[in-house]
């Protein structure tokens, strides 16, 4: 852990945003810019020039003299970097349609140079020829200016003296990492991977999967037969899409044509690649059930549902199970059919949550047709990362090889890798629509475990997260500050370095923004028909098991390990620490009521007499114009609002490890939080864990019974449990509603208020009649076991 604890702040940064380009372009001469320039492409992030070489093709190229072909390729090399295309077999007019891309600040070299070359399956590549290039002369490009159009160059010889057969054409031009051939180029920063691992180094922007909600409602089923004719059986159905399986409740009777009338509600993805398996089986005993029917549909026939509209229902007849199938008994079959009744739907107004309703990032329902038109544009440059630690270690040195994700709506992002460096600059800059500003953007920083070097089979690992509320900042406003980077170990609370945004919040409609707060988070299916809490913590996990598996199969792949750390796979796992940090959340939240009361307290004891006297001057006022008390109210809360403004948040939240209770956690408490489900520890670890559970729950089963017992105090003033208390109850609501109808409110209320702003003189340290009073009402805790 770090020794000081600013480290675990959000800092101030002051990047040089936007593109400008130097009075005559690249390295001092030659360019096409003739002036400064400043671009809003990638305007929220920092520049970064590159040298691009695009190869398109060769042509006439000379065969070799003794194997009377040729096998080309060609050779970029730039200083010590070097890049090459692909090769192709017995070719003299090839095509590669490739570019390299070196990083100026890495170059060490003036000269280009482009070789090509024929390659040998024995001993050395035969020298083709060669095109060079000097630096100074190489002209820049700027966006949106169209692409650098390619030229043919003749070959020359090993000395550059005289010209070979043979011609190549090449474009060749300084550019940023705005220029679109950015994304796809091989970069010299990633030359030493090799293989298959190349993929995994670029950026790349992916597409969360269209899920919708699956609704089968099982009406009824008739003339099912069990196996042993003679029997009626007790059904019930089980349902299959995909990996999930769900089943209704058994028939309450027994009979042959059962009736449940239950809803079943999966999660499916577009396009649809799975069925709806659904077999009807009787419960022959505990440990033994037998299919009776079975069904098999395609998800795509059935109705699209955009509201709260019942569906048509149909009747769907049962394949056949048991020996009459197989022997394929076709007469019988002729004269008999069970079937089944269905209520089938595709739930397109209802929101798909893959995520915590906590960390939302989109509440858009399914169907396109229902969206509303966007209210904002989200824009986050992805600059660099700071102090990263070693993640793992290769040829005995520490070494890390990151890249960032970013999530939000069904947009992922994910930049480049940046090989072996704890100081990654990817300056990468991506936007999104905003539909609602009550949403929040992840950032992740992983690992890249995919490189080709190793074996390929341990995930990417975790570097940190960032969140961030769109409702927190102010639009217009770019936000570039360096995020900590904070993860939660078994040894303890650790920083992983830090990434630098910026951050840009655009509002298109102010109106729409503000009517959008006044309107329900989630679409309103999930209000008219809601779900139960089990069935969104169900639905919210195998919405996120098959976002992860449609990312996976993404080239390159965004890994399951990546995908459920973004999504917050674990938050519902228990946490003594987190349980800790909500209980003091919640203690949070009454501080400000506490310290009302303890104020309150000292006006009426007289603590401070001036401030006693002055409220005494306000409750008569009150009192003698009541009409004022709720215009003061609200006054005093607007006053409020606007002496805050002074001191309002500057910044966007971060992690905060105080709130978090990460500082002082307990060993033992990090090592359960990190423990499997069910747990893998040993039987008196286990046992321990489970005492101080009980030890904690118990606690907590105290508070609760003690908040039950003063709700049955209540119900016992007039349910004549205890007949004397509840006699004098009765007696004093009669006295106390005469006196109140004869005497006018303003004199009820004012005699209470000075019997309760009393001087301390007046005062006795005993407990009040009232009070006395409850405390001896009887509760039903006598009764309890």
């Amino acid at each position: 852990m770090a020794s000081n604890k600013d480290d675990f702040n959000l800092k101030d940064t002051k990047p040089q945003l936007g593109e400008r380009w130097p009075h005559g372009g690249a390295r001092g001469g030659g360019g096409w810019i003739s002036s400064d320039r400043a671009t809003s492409t990638y305007d929220l992030v920092e520049q970064m020039f590159y040298l691009y070489v695009r190869v398109v093709k060769a042509k006439d190229l000379p065969p070799n003299p003794i194997t009377g072909n040729i096998d080309p390729y060609v050779e970029v090399k730039v200083g010590n970097y070097k890049g090459t295309t692909r090769h192709f077999e017995k070719k003299t007019n090839p095509e590669w349609k490739q570019v390299f891309a070196f990083s100026k600040d890495k170059l060490q070299s003036s000269m280009v140079e482009v070789f090509v070359r024929d390659r040998e399956m024995l001993g050395r590549d035969d020298y083709v020829g060669k095109v060079v290039f000097d630096m100074h002369e190489v002209p820049t490009r700027v966006p949106p200016d169209s692409p650098l159009a390619p030229q043919w160059y003749r070959l020359e010889d090993r000395h550059g003296d005289t010209k070979v057969k043979g011609e190549v054409m090449l474009a060749v031009w300084m550019g940023t990492q705005a220029d679109e051939a950015f994304p796809e180029s091989w970069h010299s920063d990633a030359a030493s991977v090799k293989g298959e691992g190349v993929h995994s180094v670029r950026s790349k922007v992916y597409v969360s999967p269209k899920l919708w909600y699956l609704r089968v409602n099982v009406i009824e089923a008739h003339d099912v037969e069990p196996h042993e004719k003679g029997e009626m059986p007790q059904a019930f159905v089980k349902a299959q899409v995909g990996n999930q399986v769900l089943k209704t409740k058994l028939s309450p009777t027994r009979t042959n044509n059962p009736l449940w009338n239950e809803d079943l509600i999966f999660v499916a993805a577009e396009p649809f690649e799975e069925q709806l398996v659904l077999t009807v089986e009787n419960k022959v005993t505990s440990a033994k059930d037998e299919v009776m029917g079975r069904l098999i549909v395609p998800l795509h026939i059935f109705e699209r549902r955009l509201d709260h509209r019942p569906v048509h229902s149909k009747w769907f007849n049962l394949e056949k199970f048991g020996f009459g199938a197989l022997e394929g008994d076709k007469r019988h079959e002729l004269k008999f059919s069970s079937r089944v009744h269905l209520r089938v739907c595709l739930e397109g107004a209802y929101h798909v949550l893959d995520e915590s309703t906590m960390y939302i990032s989109d509440q858009r329902p399914t169907a396109r047709q229902l969206w509303k038109n966007p209210i904002g544009i989200l824009e986050v440059g992805i600059l660099s990362a700071q102090g990263l630690q070693p993640m793992k270690k290769i040829d005995g040195k520490g070494s890390t090889d990151a890249y960032c994700v970013a999530k939000y709506g069904l947009k992922w992002v994910r930049t480049r890798t940046i090989l072996e460096s704890f100081n990654p600059k990817w300056n990468e800059q991506y936007t999104w629509e905003v539909y609602d500003p009550c949403t929040v953007i992840t950032l992740g920083v992983f690992d890249n475990n995919h490189l080709g070097g190793g074996d390929g089979t341990k995930g990417d690992s975790r570097i940190g997260k960032v969140r961030i509320r769109l409702s927190t900042l102010e639009t217009d406003r770019i936000y570039t500050n360096s995020y900590p980077l904070l993860v939660l170990q078994p040894s303890g609370l650790k920083k992983m370095g830090e990434l630098q945004l910026a951050v840009r919040f655009t509002c298109l409609s102010l109106a729409n923004m503000i009517y959008l707060y006044g309107h329900p988070l989630l679409p309103k299916m999930h209000y008219l028909h809601p779900f139960t809490v089990n069935q969104l913590d169900s639905l919210r996990y195998q919405a996120m098991k098959i976002v992860a598996v449609r990312l996976g199969r993404a080239e390159p792949p965004l890994r399951k390990e990546v995908v459920e750390y973004m999504l917050d796979v674990d938050s519902h796992m228990w946490s003594m620490r987190r349980s800790k940090a909500n209980f003091f959340r919640i203690v949070s939240l009454f501080s400000g009521a506490i310290t009302m009361s303890k104020w309150l307290g000292e006006v009426c004891q007289w603590k401070n007499p001036v401030t006693t006297i002055l409220v005494h001057v306000l409750f008569f006022i009150l009192i003698c114009y009541p009409e004022l008390i709720l215009p003061t109210i609200f006054l005093y809360m607007f006053l409020i609002g606007i002496w805050n403004y002074r001191f309002r948040p500057r910044h966007p939240s971060h992690m905060d490890i105080k709130l978090s209770c990460a500082e002082v956690v307990h060993p033992d408490e990090l090592d359960e939080e990190f423990d499997t489900f069910p747990t893998s520890k040993q039987q008196d670890v286990a046992r321990m864990r489970y005492d101080r559970l009980r030890s904690v729950a118990g606690r907590i089963q105290t508070v609760v019974g003690d908040i039950a017992t003063q709700g049955e105090r209540f119900q016992a003033l007039l349910s004549w449990r205890d007949p004397r208390a509840t006699s004098l109850f009765i007696i004093f609501c009669f006295i106390a509603a005469v006196v109140l109808y004869i005497t006018p409110f303003r004199i009820i209320a004012l005699i209470s208020g000075i019997f309760w702003l009393r001087h301390p003189r007046f005062r006795s340290k005993l407990p009040s009649v009232p009070s006395n009073f409850f405390r001896r009402l009887p509760s039903r805790a006598d009764s309890m076991l």
